[in-house]
Parts: C-alpha cells; structure tokens; sequence
C-alpha cells in the first residue's frame, strides 16, 4: 500500500456492516520517521496556566464545543461534561455508562453524543432527555442548532430530529464508499444552511427538510487503491462570514462561497487534519507535519515551515497573532502567523492532545489523550 502521510488512521467497513453498526479492521502505514529534537523554548509570548479539570482517557474522535463560558467535552467510556471555562469547575456532568463513538455537539443547553452501540443521546443539565437508534456507526459530532439535532452517520446518511423530543424529522440517505475515514467529518450552519461534507462534496441543505440547496465538488479521489481515493471533508474549518475553507482528506484545501456553493479556489494538499484560519490565511499541516499559510484571497501559499516536520499535528487554532498546533507527545506550538516562526511552546502531557484547541474568551483550551482538561491564558 502506498503511504501518503504518517499515520492516518482509516476504518475499514463495507456499508452493509455499517449497518449494523460494525466498523472493522484498520489500515496500516510504514513507520513515521522520528521528528528532530526540539529546540530550547524561545518564549516570546507569554502563556498561563489557568486551570485543570478531568474526563477521562479520549480515544475516539471527539470535538470540543464551546458555547459562551462553557465548554462541552466527553470521554471514551461515556462520561460528558459542561464545564466553567472561567474557573473550570463542573457545570454539570453525566455518566452515560456507554461507550462512545462521537461527540459532543451542544447549542448551551442540550449536548448531544453518539454511542459505540449507535445510540444518539441528547443530556440536557446533566440528565439523559432521550435516546434514539441510528441505522448505522457514527463518527461524526452531532450539530445541535436551531432546536434540532442533526446527525452525519458513517454510510453519508444526514438526520435531523427535534431537539427536545427526540421525534424524527427527515433522513436523507447517499451511497458511501467503502471506506470510511475513523475521524469525525464536517457538519456545521453557515446561516439558515445546514453544510456538511458528503465525501468529497460540500453539500448545502434546507435544514427544516434536508432538500440541497447547492454542492461543490472539492475534491474526486484518484489512486491506484481504494485508501488513495479517499477524499472525505474533515471536521475543523475556517470560516469568515459566507466563506467557508475546508479539508479534503490526503487531496485538497478548498474555500466555498456557502450562500451559493461556488468553489473560490482549491489546492493540492496532503493532510489529514482540519484547518483553521482568519480573514487574510489558512492555516493547516500537511499528513508530514510541514504547516502551510494559504492565502485566504487565492489560495497562493505565503509561507511553508518545516520546523514540525514528523510530528503528528493537530488540527489548528487561530489566536491573535499565533497559530496554535498540539502535538502527539503533549506540546502546543504557538507560532506566527506572519512566517511560521516559534513564538513559545506549552506543554501538557505526555499523553498527546487529543483533539485541536479551542477558544473560550480570552481562555484556551486543549485535552491530553488521558483526558486531562488543561485552560491557559495567553498574553
């Protein structure tokens, strides 16, 4: 098998055993060469602990969700948290006593998670409200928005329910591939459109019917097996006002007009993760850890570090000045948005960050593989 990028983890799965809920055997690649030393922190910024508080261990693709002061975060063995970005004490917590295989997504009052077992449940103030059964696995954090619940299963079938009641309201259901990607896809609202990521489409749908509005082909698969073909949209992207940058997985970078679909530009790109941007750059790593700046205008590059080449990188954060990265063995990286040049370093634990930071306020927050729930406060 050609290898492409070091190490992306794919779930092997025909649809029918999506079906039935059963995502298989993984695919393997070569060994990842080593990463060079780091050099002595420079520290030209600086960064304070704020607060810590834990979940547990996380070893399914979870998303963070932050809504005003709070921050919604789960973790593997079902355990979902709201938890006080401020002081980083509970705000509440439910033990679910299940295994899950997606979250969390949250509107601030109710969080929603899919379970190993295909189950979608929906806390609201740290209480179970309802549980529905999805048809098929779930790798996707649900999006709750508008009073409704949307879910993307692994086999692209898209689902909205009532957010209070659990009452279906539609389905809509396109062929899969294959394979499906073992991290979670895209699925926001820009506006009154419900976007997410159908392979390696966009798609605009009418949330209240879940009819398309619009699609934008931001990358075909091409290969010689069915691992290089894989062109699904990942979870993390940049948005500013209808402009929406996202990740083809192992292809492309593109920017979409979300009013219209319009693709505004696409590039070959290599990664895995999602990006992150503001109004004049994209940020993202490659699958080799090289960290590209593409312009937001064009998609012409403006700069290429490699100083993190062979680290496994996390999807970015953009934070003032800084572009934020987490690394596998703990590390954030703050570096420059101007040139890529480190400005500090962080560190967590040797667990690894399990998922890309996020913003709270003035309060960044990051969680280790263990789980560990670690807030700081740039400068």
């Amino acid at each position: 098998m050609k290898a492409r990028a070091w190490p992306m983890r794919l779930w092997l799965a025909p649809l029918a055993a999506l079906a039935l809920g059963a995502v298989l055997a993984g695919c393997t690649s070569p060994e990842r060469p080593k990463p060079a030393p780091l050099p002595a922190n420079v520290a030209l910024i600086g960064v304070k602990a704020a607060w810590t508080n834990s979940i547990g261990a996380v070893a399914f693709p979870l998303e963070l969700r932050v809504v005003g002061d709070v921050l919604f975060a789960a973790a593997s063995d079902g355990t979902v948290a709201a938890i006080n970005t401020t002081t980083g004490a509970d705000v509440w917590r439910a033990r679910l006593n299940t295994a899950l295989s997606a979250g969390v997504g949250s509107d601030g009052r109710f969080a929603a998670v899919v379970s190993k077992e295909n189950d979608l449940i929906v806390v609201e103030a740290g209480k179970t409200v309802w549980r529905q059964r999805l048809g098929a696995a779930t790798l996707t954090a649900p999006l709750v928005a508008g009073a409704r619940v949307f879910v993307l299963s692994a086999d692209r079938t898209v689902t909205a329910f009532d957010a209070a009641t659990g009452r279906r309201l539609w389905q809509q259901v396109r062929s899969g591939e294959a394979l499906v990607l073992g991290q979670s896809g895209l699925l926001t609202a820009v506006g009154d459109t419900l976007v997410v990521g159908l392979g390696g489409r966009l798609v605009g749908m009418n949330p209240q019917s879940g009819a398309s509005r619009w699609e934008s082909l931001v990358a075909s698969g091409r290969g010689t097996n069915e691992v290089e073909r894989l062109a699904d949209l990942v979870a993390g992207f940049s948005r500013e006002g209808n402009q929406l940058c996202v990740r083809a997985f192992q292809h492309a970078i593109a920017c979409v007009d979300a009013a219209n679909g319009r693709t505004l530009w696409a590039k070959t790109a290599n990664g895995g993760a999602g990006v992150a941007g503001d109004a004049a750059a994209v940020f993202s790593a490659e699958g080799d850890g090289r960290i590209l700046a593409l312009s937001r205008k064009d998609g012409e590059r403006l700069w290429l570090s490699e100083r993190l080449r062979f680290r496994q990188l996390s999807t970015p954060l953009s934070l003032g000045r800084s572009v934020v990265f987490g690394d596998d063995a703990g590390n954030l990286h703050f570096l420059s948005k101007e040139d890529g040049a480190p400005l500090t370093r962080v560190a967590t634990d040797e667990s690894g960050v399990a998922v890309a930071p996020v913003l709270s306020g003035q309060t960044l927050v990051v969680v280790t593989r263990k789980g560990v729930v670690r807030a700081f406060r740039p400068d």
